[in-house]
């Protein structure tokens, strides 16, 4: 009966896009008057698209990376995930020592339960500067999706204490192709704990899946958190490094029925320029701020609709008692929300990303 509902809302929805211009008053109130209804019953969701998870949290193995042969297992990241099962069944943690570790580094699908520990996010680095226009070796773009630094394909990720970095260059308002991701996450059930992520444009490529981030330092520039993950950033600090206009978030969410969203809970958002809360990257984008410190760069208006007014209708962007001098909501754009208490619930909280099932408890 839940999934009829649903698709009955899913049809209002798309017809009131196609024809905005067309319907009036009434049946605007009613379109918002379902889509809140939807809202105030997501507690009682599950996020069926994703399998229960079934985490292995006890290690056999421990590896050690050190850029010292004598001191270490190996002295690259790629080196010792390399070293691996090319289907590992158990958790398995890669202790990375200190230093500045210069690699392009990806974990396939097929590797679970891995777990990268660094002996400090300031002190443990990995670092490249691949962008979208540089050419890989099909001698085509790499595109933003393969300029990442790290990349992780496989589900039960965590990592600890360490800087994922892409060293391209700020590009200048406009420039194309510039798109350099530090961290690309593509699946399910990450976390991510006192880690940093720096980089310019598209920091932080929060791709899909489950993913949990905890005490992390994220830079950039322009929708420098970008995907269609359902993911909580909890006690985080997102800090811009533009002089023009930026974009904190471009989330992807595609349709009403994707269970999917970026929620950040006491986080703080701090830097330079003129920032958007968020872009509509997608047709349905759903973002959450809740007690969270916003300082004076956030643009009065908040959210950007990726130039599409349709959009306007069926994002989700929300505000609960957030504070600093750019959480006003008196200036934001009309289609954004102050949630209510039982509205901000279902974002506030590990419940809306499964967290009890798949995060061990002395991680969140």
């Amino acid at each position: 009966m839940m999934i009829l509902k649903l698709l009955m809302l899913a049809i209002l929805l798309l017809i009131a896009s196609s024809s905005f211009h067309a319907i009036g008053s009434n049946e605007l109130e009613v379109i918002e008057e379902a889509y809140m209804n939807w809202v105030r019953k997501l507690p009682s969701f599950k996020n069926s698209v994703f399998q229960k998870a079934k985490n292995k949290l006890k290690p056999c193995l421990t590896i050690k990376v050190n850029k010292s042969p004598k001191l270490g297992d190996f002295v690259t990241v790629q080196k010792a995930i390399n070293s691996l099962p090319v289907v590992n069944l158990c958790r398995v943690v890669v202790s990375i020592s200190a230093g500045t570790y210069r690699e392009k580094v990806e974990i396939p699908a097929t590797m679970a339960y891995i777990t990268l520990e660094g002996a400090n996010a300031d002190k443990t680095i990995i670092e490249w500067n691949d962008t979208a226009d540089r050419m890989g070796q099909s001698g085509k773009p790499l595109g933003t999706y393969a300029s990442a630094t790290f990349a992780v394909n496989s589900p039960y990720f965590i990592a600890k204490n360490i800087t994922f970095k892409n060293k391209a260059p700020s590009p200048p308002s406009g420039a194309l192709g510039k798109q350099a991701v530090a961290l690309r996450i593509s699946a399910d059930t990450a976390a991510f704990i006192g880690c940093k992520f720096i980089g310019a444009q598209d920091t932080l490529y929060d791709h899909i899946g489950r993913h949990y981030f905890k005490e992390c330092y994220i830079e950039g520039s322009v929708d420098f958190v970008f995907g269609n993950g359902l993911s909580l950033y909890k006690h985080c600090h997102l800090h811009a490094i533009t002089n023009n206009y930026g974009a904190l978030t471009a989330q992807k969410r595609q349709s009403l029925l994707e269970e999917t969203g970026f929620s950040f809970v006491h986080c703080k958002v701090t830097g330079s320029g003129a920032l958007y809360l968020g872009r509509a990257w997608g047709t349905f984008s759903r973002v959450v701020f809740a007690y969270t410190y916003m300082d004076k760069i956030i643009t009065p208006r908040g959210w950007y609709n990726w130039g599409d007014k349709n959009r306007e209708m069926t994002v989700f962007y929300g505000q609960y008692k957030c504070l600093g001098p750019g959480a006003n909501f008196g200036g934001r754009v009309p289609w954004s929300r102050e949630l209510t208490q039982q509205e901000a619930n279902p974002f506030i909280s590990i419940d809306f990303i499964d967290g009890h099932e798949w995060l061990p408890h002395w991680l969140t």
